[in-house]
């Protein structure tokens, strides 16, 4: 009702403000002209008494009372959570720093390019909006979509305005595949294809641009404004933006969630029973006749009902997943997407937008790890974790030599374990737990290749990374119309430095033939080495 009435007011400054997105939202008008309703105790519980006022008629002396541990909880965390917000921007920049745009292009080889597919492709609707505009926009379209028309958008291109609005306007189109660095087989940094235009630019991605550096930054800087945004809800229960950093830090440091759902193991359909004492017993029966049974409590809210069929890895109560669990039942892929999806919800509900790729480069770094539990005929050994990338190489070529493969499982990594798990120990030992590093690389003989941003910084040398990349360095200069000129002439001025030329030459020559008069009067003669037998024309010059 207070939506409608205030949107009737074309020109009504709060509707003004609030619509355009420049300051505050309808939480904070209903707390001006509705009533501010349940507020929140400092412990973060709700305090059953509503506050039944606004702010416009004023509040009680209780009422005032009550939304004050609220208010001072905005101000309390605004200021502590700045330096949180600062330091996982640090983490982050650690854990990416590597990433930089390298001159593989992934359509080269000729063989198919694994790709990611962004689902719902459609208009923003009331109440709902698509996101396009950081889920598609500057994409490259990994296999050829074809429109309704009739025209095709081929693969290998890269969408900008106009591409992405003629695939939300399709309806034959609701989904497309797209490359992604989630997905990129660079054996360094990240193919410009995969990542696409630059979004400072609109422009492809140019070799050599420190993309990671510029993902963390992007997912960072927001972070300070979750941070700041507490302050103004002035404690409301269920709008503690505070909630949203933590979160954030949460999905990336891969932590397990307090209240965490429960995710079924197996595929089959669902039976619940009551079992008096303990709860809810929710047993899953697969096709094949195996069970599994999850006992729940009482209070929890169900996903599921009895006789519903489900996945593995399907939440049977609500709440948030493990990443880790996730990783263990769906796979990489999956649990990818999951905190993809996670970190942007928190963003979204402070209308921060930021683009997938961001979040994506860094998840690419949280789950580049392979635990080797089988090391078959490769070096690996048992528990040791490498690079996905070498693993799929070494195993690729073991499979071509008919040799057996090692076997290993995935493993998911938050933002500090990976920064410390890099293969340069300078990285590592610059960031945290400098003594243990160094005494782990000396024991292990180790050396580091110097891939990396930082660990050029420490020694000194030129960055790999823009014009510091090998591949400028081989660039020789040239312009091909250029032709260096033997000497200068003023006749290439004009008419007046002309005349000034010709002025000095004729006192030149006036100089000359009198200091050769007076010599003659004199009876002298120059020296043999200083006589000057040149016509006055040459002098002249």
């Amino acid at each position: 009702e207070m939506e409608r009435t205030l949107k009737a007011e074309q020109f009504n400054p709060i509707e003004m403000m609030v619509g355009s997105g420049a300051r505050g939202n309808m939480m904070q008008v209903r707390q001006i002209a509705g009533m501010r309703g349940l507020v929140a105790n400092p412990r973060g519980d709700m305090i059953p008494r509503p506050i039944k006022s606004n702010f416009r008629e004023g509040l009680t002396m209780l009422e005032y009372f009550i939304s004050t541990p609220g208010a001072r909880k905005g101000l309390v965390d605004t200021a502590l959570r700045t330096a949180d917000s600062g330091y996982l921007t640090r983490r982050l920049v650690d854990v990416a720093q590597e990433l930089i745009i390298n001159t593989e292009d992934p359509f080269e080889s000729g063989s198919a390019v694994r790709g990611i597919w962004i689902e719902n492709i459609e208009a923003d609707r009331p109440g709902k909006r698509a996101w396009l505009e950081t889920r598609l926009y500057s994409r490259t379209i990994a296999d050829d979509v074809t429109l309704s028309d009739g025209s095709v958008i081929t693969k290998g291109t890269v969408l900008g305005d106009p591409e992405v609005e003629a695939l939300r306007d399709d309806p034959k189109v609701n989904r497309v595949r797209v490359l992604s660095p989630l997905t990129d087989d660079s054996d360094l940094g990240v193919s410009a294809a995969c990542y696409g235009f630059g979004l400072a630019t609109g422009k492809l991605i140019e070799v050599g641009e420190a993309v990671g550096v510029i993902a963390a930054q992007s997912i960072g800087e927001p972070g300070t404004q979750l941070t700041m945004r507490t302050f103004h809800t002035g404690g409301v229960a269920g709008t503690d933006l505070a909630g949203g950093l933590p979160r954030v830090v949460e999905l990336f440091e891969a932590r397990s969630p307090k209240g965490k759902a429960t995710l079924t193991r197996l595929t089959g359909t669902v039976r619940i029973a009551e079992d008096e004492g303990k709860g809810r017993v929710i047993t899953v029966v697969a096709d094949d006749g195996t069970e599994e049974s999850y006992i729940v409590p009482g209070l929890s809210r169900l996903e599921v009902v009895d006789g519903q069929e489900v996945n593995a890895g399907d939440p049977i109560v609500d709440g948030p997943r493990d990443p880790k669990e996730l990783m263990e039942i769906k796979g990489v892929q999956e649990t990818q997407q999951y905190l993809v999806t996670e970190v942007q919800k928190v963003y979204r509900d402070q209308g921060v937008p930021i683009h997938d790729k961001h979040i994506e480069l860094i998840v690419r770094q949280m789950t580049r790890k392979i635990t080797v539990q089988e090391p078959g005929d490769s070096d690996f050994l048992p528990g040791e974790r490498v690079d996905s990338k070498v693993y799929r190489d070494v195993n690729r070529a073991l499979v071509m030599e008919g040799k057996t493969p090692a076997e290993g499982r995935p493993e998911i990594m938050g933002i500090t374990k990976a920064s410390l798990a890099t293969d340069s120990w300078l990285s590592a030992a610059s960031f945290q737990e400098t003594t243990r590093v160094l005494t782990e690389a000396a024991i292990e003989s180790r050396s580091d290749s110097l891939l990396g941003l930082k660990e050029n910084i420490i020694i000194g040398k030129l960055i790999p990374a823009g014009t510091g990349m090998a591949a400028y360095r081989d660039i020789t200069t040239a312009a091909p119309d250029y032709s260096p000129m033997e000497y200068y002439s003023s006749s290439d001025e004009g008419d007046e430095g002309n005349d000034l030329a010709d002025m000095l030459a004729d006192r030149m020559a006036g100089d000359m033939v009198a200091g050769a008069g007076d010599l003659a009067e004199s009876g002298e003669s120059l020296p043999d080495a200083e006589v000057i037998d040149l016509p006055l024309a040459d002098t002249a010059e």
